[in-house]
């Protein structure tokens, strides 16, 4: 193990290195929080590819696989799915915008009313995104070192909160870029063909386990229509996802790179699944399915390369969570803080580093948070189901409605948010919080009263909608901070 330890090891001081020269690039509000809209296609790709695929796909895909066969693939296909929507239909416009979080985009649109119940909502949710991936380092940790649960999200924590605070979100794209190699090695090209060639190969495997292993719709039909809910409309609206689309440099890579992304993490749904399937024919009874990633790779790996493959693991991981944690820093600090203070702090220099010095601190305060509840928590299911529940119940519609329909008003989406929400909230606690009920008849009410209170009241003002459509156009938007980044680089 000598050996997978030192790769483990050398990935994490790679990571703590990127993050202190992340901070070098790091001069103003723009650099810190979206990179300074400045990322080319290959970055791009491989940084959005990197924060969708997580935890839950990495180490869920693969225990979806050894429960439900080739059809465990659907999860992560429904991720790759809602990016490659978001970025064919929406991620020229979202990029074109010039703002920094859902909820700046939602008080454009609405004339500046929509905002704070937005942001609290979408706070919510980076908030358990984060905390959910943040508890995954303990089964990563525990493989690897026998380590104590507490002990091993500390580690895992601290990693990525001081490599996010150093550099915002230069630090955590020159990380991600890391972590989408490492990743793509790990589990596309060393742990897929050595999982099936254990297994002894897919006539092996048809073989040995029953026919609905290999059957596309095994998993079932309402479950797939829920992971479209959840995930592929998730995907459209989440803070996380649009602020890497604010990182794109132009409406071309956005598209593109996107359709990239979201392709790649196609390839990746069936990979995990394929794993999973080799992994139910050697071994047959695991106590959960989810450890079957662990075990295929500590039993079947070499040394070395059991190493490279919980890096990769480890790398699903992080990516997920730092994303999620500077999402969650962004608004608390830019949708809620600053609300409450009364005022955004604007000018020159001078006033871009403090904007700088002060996202970082929230990063650092929402990091220690999210530590300390992942240590609380036990149940990282329940968390995110919460989590997207709220997501989507509450903020779907007035954000697409926003982008889609010109008659939707203030008083609407600020209904559509409200009901949303607390119908989500209130039928989770009848029908259960894993239910499918909460979020289709949540997200149904949202619609309903969306329209109708859109209908009801005055239009929204015509220099509001002006104002929109210009930063649609990509006029209009606030003047950018001078270019910093070595071209090589910043090309991607």
């Amino acid at each position: 193990m000598a050996v997978d330890y030192a790769v483990i090891v050398v990935y994490l001081a790679g990571m703590l290195a990127m993050g202190w020269w992340g901070m070098r690039r790091a001069k103003s509000k723009s650099e810190f929080l979206v990179a300074g809209r400045r990322l080319g296609p290959w970055m791009y790709s491989g940084t959005m590819a990197a924060i969708v695929l997580g935890g839950a796909s990495t180490i869920g895909g693969v225990g979806l696989g050894y429960q439900y066969g080739l059809s465990g693939a659907w999860m992560v296909f429904t991720i790759g799915l809602g990016l490659l929507a978001l970025s064919v239909f929406f991620s020229a416009r979202i990029a074109r915008l010039k703002v920094y979080t859902v909820s700046e985009m939602l008080d454009l649109r609405y004339g500046g009313r929509a905002g704070l119940i937005s942001g609290i909502v979408m706070w919510a949710y980076t908030l358990m995104l984060a905390v959910t991936s943040t508890i995954a380092y303990a089964t990563i940790f525990d493989v690897l070192f026998d380590m104590n649960r507490t002990v091993a999200i500390i580690l895992g924590g601290t990693i990525v909160v001081a490599y996010s605070t150093l550099g915002g979100m230069w630090s955590i794209t020159l990380t991600d870029m890391v972590q989408f190699v490492v990743k793509t090695i790990g589990v596309l090209l060393l742990l897929l063909p050595i999982a099936v060639i254990k297994a002894g190969g897919f006539s092996e495997m048809k073989a040995k386990l029953p026919t609905e292993y290999f059957d596309p719709l095994g998993i079932g039909g309402e479950t797939i229509f829920t992971y479209v809910l959840i995930y592929t409309f998730g995907m459209l609206i989440g803070q996380d996802i649009w602020q890497r689309v604010f990182t794109a440099r132009s409406d071309r890579v956005a598209r593109l790179g996107g359709t990239v992304a979201g392709t790649y993490c196609l390839v990746y749904a069936v990979a995990g699944a394929v794993i999973g399937t080799a992994a139910k024919v050697m071994y047959p009874k695991l106590p959960t399915a989810d450890a079957a990633f662990a075990t295929i790779v500590k039993d079947e790996l070499p040394v070395g390369v059991r190493g490279l493959v919980l890096a990769a693991a480890l790398a699903a991981v992080m990516s997920t969570s730092s994303g999620a944690l500077i999402a969650c820093a962004t608004v608390a600090n830019n949708d809620i803080w600053s609300r409450f203070k009364g005022a955004v702090t604007r000018g020159g220099d001078g006033a871009e580093h403090d904007e700088v010095k002060g996202n970082r601190a929230f990063i650092l305060i929402m990091g220690i948070a999210v530590i300390l509840i992942a240590i609380a928590l036990n149940n990282v299911v329940e968390a995110l189901t919460v989590a997207y529940n709220l997501l989507v119940g509450g903020l779907l519609v007035p954000i697409l409605g926003g982008l889609l329909w010109r008659r939707g008003t203030a008083a609407g989406a600020l209904a559509a948010v409200a009901v949303g929400g607390l119908a989500v909230i209130g039928l989770m606690a009848g029908y259960g919080i894993l239910a499918n009920e909460p979020v289709y008849y949540g997200l149904l009410a949202s619609l309903a009263v969306y329209v109708i209170v859109s209908l009801a009241t005055k239009p929204t003002d015509a220099a509001v909608l002006a104002a929109w459509r210009e930063r649609l156009a990509g006029r209009g938007g606030e003047p950018e901070p001078a270019e910093r980044v070595e071209e090589g680089v910043a090309a991607g």
